[in-house]
């Protein structure tokens, strides 16, 4: 994955840095993995607004991922796919029976690869495996926090865990936030990092491209009236005291997990700020 600098020809394109595309090989989806994706506009089923900041943008279908890896069996990527509802590039690939499933496309992952699912298999780049049978320092990505239900932790562009070790029926991952847990040996993984991580250094350039993806212009808590927000109000330009959300909930610090979760005695290490 690349990025371009595009010339100045526009005020947009001053400060825009885009994606160059350059490992997509094709811009047509396969038809039988795609459904419609309707758009509320942050409306609920009465016509009126329940989320703020949703609206407009360019009509887009959703891809059907194959999160769970449960197909046994050698497969082929035939395409890496740009998918408008992810961050991470998405990968056609077909088994030896003929059917075609999508995953979520790995950096290295090229065009006639061959790919695999199962227990018995080495842990190679692609290969869908589970955790236990993974070797200890394993980069893995897409992995199931319950057997069975599907990837869950490190799915987005440029993520990857790594097995730090085994204790049980447990095995011990870091994850993308840099949380040291345990996970189950049995939940699948995936060996190798998640695509396009330069996803996170792209620059817009220009308001309009985020009305394209569909969101709309967030207003600051400090410039509403103090009927509408706990920091709204003042004299001139005032700061609006501690950060806090409309709610009133404080914005910096204060810790939002439950002190009973059930994952809780899992969790070694808590994750870096």
């Amino acid at each position: 994955m690349a990025l371009k600098k595009l010339k100045p020809t526009t005020p947009g394109q001053r400060h825009r840095i885009a994606p160059s595309f350059e490992e997509i090989t094709t811009d047509k989806p396969h038809k039988a993995l795609t459904v419609v994706l309707n758009r509320t506009g942050g409306r609920n089923d009465q016509g009126r607004r329940a989320m703020r900041y949703i609206g407009g943008g360019h009509k887009k279908k959703y891809r059907i991922i194959d999160f769970k890896r449960n197909k046994e069996g050698v497969a082929e990527v035939l395409t890496i796919e740009y998918d408008p509802n992810r961050s991470a590039r998405i990968a056609l690939v077909q088994y030896e029976d003929g059917e075609k499933r999508y995953i979520i496309a790995l950096s290295g992952l090229k065009v006639g690869m061959k790919i695999q699912s199962g227990a018995s298999i080495a842990p190679e780049l692609g290969n869908a495996m589970p955790l236990q049978a993974i070797p200890i320092g394993t980069i893995v990505s897409c992995i199931e926090m319950q057997p069975g239900k599907g990837a869950a932790l490190a799915r987005s562009a440029g993520t990857y865990a790594q097995i730090l070790g085994r204790e049980s029926k447990y095995v011990i991952l870091k994850t993308p936030s840099g949380e040291t847990r345990m996970v189950l040996g049995t939940c699948m993984g995936t060996i190798g990092s998640v695509s396009n991580a330069d996803h996170m250094n792209e620059q817009k350039g220009k308001a309009g491209r985020n009305r394209w993806l569909g969101r709309r212009p967030r207003v600051r808590g400090v410039v509403m009236n103090p009927v509408d927000h706990p920091m709204g109000g003042g004299e001139g330009r005032s700061s609006g005291g501690h950060p806090r959300s409309r709610t009133g909930l404080l914005a910096k610090g204060l810790k939002t997990r439950s002190k009973t979760k059930y994952s809780n005695r899992l969790i070694i290490s808590k994750r870096k700020k």
